[in-house]
């Protein structure tokens, strides 16, 4: 049963990733899912459209008429027209690929083009030492998340020097929670240093990728009707881990507890908190660290998700 406080949780959580495995949709498709997931009961829950910035161009031409402006065709008008602007994260690997947000936004500024803007950037660097040349490129009304390098190229696979690179500055970061192989996810204890280290630092987080189920469980890892399983994070434990680490100050071990959780019952969500065992956290406390700190996840499904939630009977 909808809540408010999972509301609070899960209101502009996913961010649509279907360009990425395992969906892997051509930009078309990726476009019209996205369209259909805002004019859905559940558009709530849905927050940017994550594409390669080298793809700009594709999605202007793939999902001009779906966005809102006066382009939009006579099927999709009457939605189209009163809809907000599509909001963009763009995946950006060179400074060079900013040209091309800025050109796209100039396009998408006007009601003919279809009114979309890129006002996120994602952002896969070396290490610490390559944050300050990217951050004094990136323009002041964009917000870039730093993906944490993997463990081995971290210097003793600590990852709290490299949180503390983006301290002080307008920056988040973003923790890869999964992939096509089992190696590919990080286990809870360093999702919980990684959300602890993000605290210390005061440095807002988004995760990517594994976090298409709300509790944590053994899934398949594609879409493939003999895919191998394996055990995969759930967004609910990541995000209400996130929220007793930003506000009550759980430490690693606390933390790490909760992203362990595989009994959708253990989280119990009313209009007035949501408790898990015997913490609870206010729906004041839920909307400030979703609002300062455990900001989004990237999903190449968006009806996924929502359907696993119906199925626990959270939603």
């Amino acid at each position: 049963m909808e809540t408010r406080s999972l509301r609070s949780l899960l209101g502009g959580l996913i961010d649509y990733a279907g360009l990425f495995p395992p969906a892997k949709l051509a930009m078309q498709p990726a476009a019209e899912a996205y369209f259909r997931g805002l004019s859905s009961q559940h558009e709530w829950m849905l927050s940017r459209f994550v594409c390669p910035a080298d793809r700009l161009d594709e999605l202007s031409t793939a999902a001009s008429m779906l966005m809102p402006g006066t382009n939009a065709t006579s099927g999709y008008r009457e939605f189209a027209a009163a809809g907000e602007p599509w909001r963009i994260s763009a995946l950006v690997e060179k400074q060079e690929d900013l040209a091309l947000i800025d050109r796209f936004n100039q396009r998408h500024s006007r009601e003919d083009q279809g009114l979309a803007n890129v006002d996120v950037v994602e952002i896969k660097v070396d290490g610490a030492h390559s944050v300050d040349d990217m951050l004094d490129a990136i323009p002041e009304d964009m917000f870039p998340f730093f993906e944490v390098p993997p463990a081995e190229r971290l210097p003793g696979g600590d990852v709290r020097g490299f949180v503390a690179a983006l301290a002080g500055n307008s920056c988040g970061a973003k923790i890869r929670t999964g992939g096509l192989t089992e190696t590919a996810f990080p286990q809870p204890r360093q999702i919980a240093e990684f959300m602890v280290a993000c605290r210390q630092a005061e440095v807002p987080f988004k995760a990517t990728a594994g976090l298409h189920h709300p509790i944590r469980g053994v899934f398949p890892l594609t879409y493939e009707k003999d895919s191998a399983r394996c055990t995969m994070h759930g967004f609910m434990n990541v995000f209400v881990a996130g929220c007793f680490v930003f506000c009550q100050g759980a430490d690693t071990d606390g933390a790490e507890e909760v992203l362990k959780e595989s009994d959708p019952k253990a989280f119990i969500c009313t209009d007035q908190g949501l408790s898990w065992h015997n913490h609870v956290l206010d729906i004041t406390e839920i909307a400030r660290a979703r609002e300062a700190f455990a900001l989004s996840f990237g999903s190449c499904s968006f009806d996924e998700p929502v359907e696993d939630l119906k199925r626990a009977g959270l939603l």
